[in-house]
């Protein structure tokens, strides 16, 4: 199952709607969609290096963009729907705790979730539920996750094809590791 989808997302990134994909992977992701727009990127970045940097710039947009309609989940629909994913993530009992101290720290705390494994998500509506500056979740968020797919675009652009070959080695190993970390940031959520 796991090399059909390796394959998959492999052929997904050489058709022309793959940017597109990409976009929409990556602006839900950042309020609502639980899997990272990175099992798009790397496998666009692969298929494609000469367009590396644009790969990048899409996925940073979008997510940037999928980032603010999370801030509006928090800021217009709390209670309706910024509470039941909160509640999903376990984070809604301690959230008052952190509401307190969000806006002093707001800004490192977008940076620090939007270039980790730490759910993006959870903090854009967490952003709009306390009411960050926007200017100051932009900005953060512009930084950290274009920092971050940048960072990939580059490390794959430079070093694809044996990183390919890596990857193609090692995808069980890769794929617990992914598992192992998106699990940790989640378990890192419910112990804040």
């Amino acid at each position: 199952m796991l090399r059909t989808t390796y394959d998959w997302a492999m052929r997904m990134a050489q058709t022309r709607h793959a940017l597109w994909i990409l976009a929409l992977i990556s602006f839900i992701e950042s309020s609502v969609f639980p899997i990272p727009p990175d099992v798009l990127l790397i496998p666009m970045v692969l298929a494609r290096p000469h367009r590396a940097w644009l790969i990048a710039g899409v996925c940073t947009v979008a997510s940037v963009a999928g980032g603010f309609a999370g801030y509006a989940i928090g800021l217009f629909l709390y209670e309706a729907v910024g509470q039941p994913v909160l509640a999903f993530y376990g984070y809604l009992d301690r959230f008052t705790e952190f509401q307190a101290l969000y806006n002093e720290w707001g800004a490192w705390i977008v940076a620090g979730a939007g270039a980790t494994p730490f759910p993006y998500k959870v903090i854009t509506i967490a952003s709009g539920v306390t009411q960050l500056d926007p200017a100051v979740f932009a900005v953060a968020s512009v930084l950290s996750r274009g920092a971050r797919f940048f960072l990939v675009a580059a490390l794959l652009w430079k070093w694809g094809p044996p990183m390919r070959a890596f990857i193609e080695r090692r995808l069980g190993l890769l794929v617990t590791l992914g598992f192992v970390l998106l699990l940790g940031g989640f378990l890192a959520l419910r112990l804040l």
